[in-house]
């Protein structure tokens, strides 16, 4: 019975027939009048309105377009009297409410076709997520949705399951065997469609509830795995795709849970990516469900006795699944798209999964079955196997590197002979897989096999195919980022003789290629390129100089890119005049860009970039037309879209650089090329500021105000927080190197520093808040001496407290998901917790550069906010975790350095941890200690003379233990070498046999790796040398020998190396000794450095 009279149906009914038109005007008008109309004015009316539409047409269209309009005006944002915004059904009054949505209930019910009843499902689901997510009560819901789930008619009953799919939580906090028994019910129905709804709603349900309570559900696995194999027998590919899509979200959230089925489900995931009577997707999907079990499970992987050997097996099969319909590859060779979407093959798809495997499973796992093909497949008479070999090694290099490393020469064997395939996509199989190598093997690659990957390149970049010839010079672009010049030289004519013919090449890609590579190699070359310089450049200047047609955008792009490396290489004396004839051809082609499209304008961002660096103050003249558009892209505001319905996301999602999030079951589009860009227009204003220094100080403020401090906080992207993160400090730098210490630099800080310590509070993402922390305390130094005020030091120490509490929740997170572990499969997630151990390490390790920055600048003043932290402090001192107990010994020796004498009201929390420190297991530990030991005996006065005097046999326990030279423990020994030297010079009072001492200690010597360490031991030792003291003059070889070592090392450097080597040559003076015959021992190669001091 409709509520409403017939007037408002009419005109209700008249609406719905104009926005569907195709009429664009007519569609406009009636959204106009939607808006003014009804949503505006009268919401209330609308949707009741339009679910009386849905009861009451005999039209489908009718119905289903009527439920469309409902979703969509439903979950509009409304603002409400007192300001704030909702969701615009949550603003109704109850009563009305109450009243839509019981005749929502009511149409779901009754309605009979499908494609109509899961329009209203929609509609259904969305009023019952909003209210869900603010926790607002919807009583009927439940009951409705069970009683349908009990009904004769499937549809009824597909529909329950697919709304519980789309707001799972409306069930979370049900009896579980309530649940239980609804889904259990769901995967037996007689129909086929109904049981895969009630997959997809198990998944959603079990990703959403908390992991203690997912073993409960485990028993519904043996009949949710039931499901597939019938629809397999039947053949049905759309149904097993969309099944194996819920397995793939179960196995993302809980892959043990498998365990006790997983061979069996290896064995019919392999039956269904084998059989080539079903459709790619459903075979694609089944390979995704085994590489997510890879992902997040992978010793359940490696446990299984087939799992790595099937896997490899389907994978190469897939990616022999290659040109069936061009065998002779000419169409391949014909086509000039070298970016075509292939995304969706069967060999796009074994290529990732290869990867995946690799990386996840690693090299001991999968080296030995791949390879057991590879030899056979490279031998093989179809070339499609041939390819899928290359490609392999290409797929497998990055996971089992440290595997293949030591047999590189075996894999080059087998791809060096593909370079001279005879067909041409195998050749360029055979570059894919050296360019991959030789970045995945970097290092390795080009300093042992230069001598047969260079050459056997070269030839290929002369194929009569231009596809082989650009990869060649791809190939050769991955080769030489990573070389040395002096590997590169005896090669770069042959090379560039080569790139230079190909940019005669009637192919533009071609062209734009070997611009690149010739750009790779003059930046990897540097000054040995000069002598191609005179060639190459004119070239590029003609390009630069044609015509800005649209078909040679991109051409000029890499020109300017090649021209502008070519200048960072040879330098701005090479250059000549050639420098200001380069930025200004750059200036006119700013000029003529009117295009958004246009690629030149990105290059041209980098090009300015670069030639800032070349040219230095040169460039200032430049930046009233650098700055304005780069200005404009870095202030540029993310571009984001709120998605109504499913058919705006699948447009959106076809268009490159888009990101779809969902967000409370709406979806919002985020353009992530806009922010790439942002990001790169942000770095380049880094490289500006940094280089020229005061000159940039007329664009500071805008910078700092516009999109330095409006960065921090863009929460959209986080690369573009961290490039703010580090432009801030040098933008007040470039005030500061301007105007000195002044009111403007102190206006610029004020309104600076409050926005960052916001940050350090407001930062979600662990590694970006590093990056906050490495911003504050790069300021804080470059602004110097109590730039902080109380306030200021409070805040910090307020971000401090709430980053160590977060901290210590996640410390104790991952030790409880390593015990639950630890029952099962032990490192089931090691890497991704090494990752988050990393993050943390890194974290603590900025936070306490932030600390020392400040106690360096502000000494006493900043006791009284540090002292918030007592207890925290403590308790990491007394930690099991190694990180933790560092994080308090840096702080305690930040107290000890930077508060002198006012640090001994805080000995009875210091000196056990230094004696425990000393006595640590972690050598960075061990080393924090001594530095302790040693500042308190500096900077801390005679208070302290009786506890260093005591610490001296646990400062040389230090220098004794075993392998106290190798390269974890150096830098404790020579701390600690350093600390005895401070107690001996500083405050010896309470040192027992000072000589005895002084004899002992010189056998720790030498220091040659710690340059703050080394000028205090060592300016002692000068001391005892002038005082003739005996345990030098008798040890007088060995004290030379350290003291040349040092100097060697540049551990002493400037006025402290001089005055060393002076004392040095008065030693061997007065001790007799042969200094020339004891030079003769050290290396020939130092001998030259050490005359230099000693002559």
């Amino acid at each position: 019975m409709s509520v409403l009279g017939p007037d408002v149906h009419s005109e209700l009914a008249q609406l719905l027939v104009a926005l569907q038109s195709s009429d664009n005007d007519i569609r406009s008008k009636a959204e106009e009048h939607l808006q003014n109309n009804w949503t505006s004015s009268r919401p209330e009316i609308l949707l009741l309105g339009l679910v009386e539409q849905i009861q009451g047409s005999s039209e489908a269209g009718t119905r289903s377009f009527g439920a469309v309009i409902f979703r969509r005006i439903a979950s509009k944002n409304h603002k409400l009297p007192n300001g704030d915004n909702a969701e615009l059904f949550l603003s109704l009054q109850q009563e009305q409410a109450h009243v839509i949505r019981s005749k929502l209930l009511e149409v779901l019910a009754s309605e009979s076709t499908n494609s109509v009843r899961n329009k209203i499902g929609d509609a259904v689901a969305e009023i019952a997520r909003e209210y869900y997510d603010n926790n607002v009560e919807w009583p009927e819901i439940l009951s409705a949705l069970f009683s349908l789930s009990n009904s004769a008619d499937a549809g009824q009953r597909d529909i329950a399951y697919r709304i519980f799919s789309t707001t799972p939580g409306l069930i979370e906090k049900q009896p579980d065997a309530l649940v239980l028994s609804a889904f259990s019910k769901g995967f037996k129905d007689t129909e086929v469609f109904v049981r895969l709804s009630a997959m997809e709603a198990f998944a959603s349900f079990f990703r959403g509830i908390p992991k203690k309570y997912q073993q409960k559900y485990y028993a519904l696995i043996p009949e949710v795995l039931n499901i597939l194999p019938p629809i397999k027998a039947s053949q049905d590919s759309e149904e097993l795709a969309k099944g194996l899509v819920s397995l793939i979200d179960l196995a993302e959230v809980a892959p043990k849970m498998f365990k006790p089925t997983f061979h069996d489900l290896v064995t019919f995931s392999i039956s269904v990516i084998q059989d080539k009577e079903l459709t790619d997707g459903a075979r694609q999907n089944a390979l995704e469900l085994m590489a997510t079990f890879a992902d997040y499970a992978p010793a359940m992987c490696k446990k299984d006795t087939s799992f790595t050997t099937e896997m490899i097996t389907q994978c190469l099969s897939l990616m022999t699944d290659i040109g069936v319909d061009d065998d002779n590859c000419a169409e391949w060779n014909a086509s000039d798209d070298m970016d075509p979407e292939e995304s969706d093959l069967n060999h796009v798809a074994g290529e990732q999964c290869m990867d995946r495997l690799a990386n996840k499973l690693g090299g001991q796992t999968i080296l030995a079955p791949t390879f057991s093909w590879l030899p056979r497949m490279m031998h093989s008479d179809n070339w499609q196997d041939r390819h899928a070999a290359l490609m392999a090694i290409s797929a497998i290099s990055e996971g089992c590197r440290d595997l293949m490393v030591g047999e590189l020469n075996k894999v080059l064997e087998l791809v060096l002979p593909a370079l001279r395939d005879p067909v041409s996509r195998v050749r360029w199989a055979g570059c894919n897989a050296l360019g991959q190598m030789s970045t995945d093997f970097a290092g390795t690659m080009q300093q042992k096999y230069h001598q047969v990957v260079v050459p056997s390149i070269i030839p290929v970049l002369d194929s009569p195919e231009p596809r082989v010839q650009a990869h060649a010079a791809a190939a050769l672009v991955n080769f030489c980022e990573e070389a040395e010049k002096e590997i590169l030289e005896p090669y770069l004519d042959d090379l560039l003789t080569h790139l230079f013919q190909l940019l005669q090449s009637p192919k533009r890609y071609v062209q734009e290629q070997a611009l690149s590579t010739i750009a790779t190699i003059a930046d990897s070359a540097e000054a040995a390129f000069t002598k191609y310089y005179s060639t190459l450049m004119p070239l590029l200047f003609t390009v630069l100089q044609q015509e800005n047609a649209k078909e040679i955008r991109l051409l000029r792009a890499k020109a300017m890119e090649c021209a502008t490396l070519i200048a960072l290489a040879v330098g701005k004396e090479a250059l000549g005049a050639d420098s200001m004839k380069l930025v200004n051809v750059l200036d006119t082609i700013q000029k003529g860009i009117t295009d958004d499209d246009d690629p030149q304008a990105q290059y041209l961002m980098h090009c300015w970039g670069r030639m800032c660096r070349v040219l230095g103050q040169d460039f200032v003249p430049f930046l009233p037309n650098v700055m304005p558009p780069l200005i404009a892209l870095a202030s540029s505001k993310a571009d984001i879209q709120l998605l109504d319905d499913d058919e705006q996301a699948g447009q959106i999602q076809q268009e490159d650089g888009w990101e779809l999030v969902p967000l409370r079951g709406k979806v919002i589009g985020i353009k992530t090329s806009t922010l790439d860009d942002k990001h790169m227009a942000i770095e380049l204003l880094v490289v500006y500021a940094s280089v020229l220094e005061a000159a940039f100080a007329p664009y500071v403020e805008v910078a700092m105000e516009q999109i330095a401090i409006p960065g921090l906080g863009f929460f959209f992207h986080d690369p573009v927080r961290v490039v703010s993160a580090k432009l801030v400090p040098q933008l007040l730098k470039a005030y500061k190197k301007h105007f000195g210490p002044s009111e403007q630099l102190q206006n610029l800080w004020n309104a600076t520093i409050v926005k960052v310590l916001e940050c350090l509070s407001a930062e979600p993402a662990i590694d970006t808040l590093a990056e906050m922390y490495q911003c504050f305390y790069e300021s804080v130094e470059l602004m110097g001496k109590n730039c902080l005020t109380e306030r200021h030091m409070n805040l910090f120490m307020d971000a401090v407290k709430t980053a160590l509490e977060d901290y210590t929740d996640r410390v104790v997170a991952r030790a409880e998901e390593k015990l639950e572990n630890n029952h099962e499969d032990g490192d089931e997630e090691l890497e991704e917790l090494l990752y988050a151990i990393e993050d943390d390490q890194t974290l603590l390790s900025d936070m306490n550069k932030a600390f020392h920055c400040i106690f360096k600048n502000h000494g006493v003043a900043f006791l009284p906010a540090w002292e918030q932290l007592h207890v925290t402090y403590t308790n990491f001192l007394k930690s099991q975790d190694s990180t933790q107990r560092q994080w308090g010994l840096c702080i305690v020796d930040d107290v000890l350095e930077f508060c002198g004498e006012r640090s001994w009201a805080y000995q009875q929390f210091i000196i056990e941890p230094l004696v425990q420190g000393c006595k640590d297991t972690a050598p960075a530990n061990r080393q924090a200690a001594a530095y302790g030991i040693g500042v308190a005996a500096q900077k801390g006065g005679s208070q302290w003379s009786q506890f260093v005097g005591a610490a001296i046999p646990l400062l040389f326990d230090v220098t004794q233990v075993p392998n106290a030279r190798g390269d974890d423990d150096v830098y404790a020994t020579e701390n600690a070498c350093a600390a005895i030297s401070k107690i001996l010079h500083f405050n010896p009072s309470n040192v027992e046999n000072g000589q005895e001492v002084i004899n002992k200690w010189i056998d720790t010597f030498p220091i040659i790796n710690d340059e703050e360490a080394a000028p205090y031991a060592y300016g002692y030792l000068a001391q005892l040398i002038n005082q003739q003291n005996p345990a030098v003059i008798t040890q007088a070889s060995k004290v030379f020998v350290f003291i040349a070592e040092a100097l060697y090392a540049e551990t002493l450097q400037g006025e402290t190396a001089s005055m060393v080597a002076v004392a040095a040559k008065k030693l061997i003076a007065e001790s007799g000794v042969d200094g020339a015959q004891l030079l003769q021992q050290v290396p020939a190669e130092q001998q030259q450095t050490l005359r230099a001091y000693f002559a």
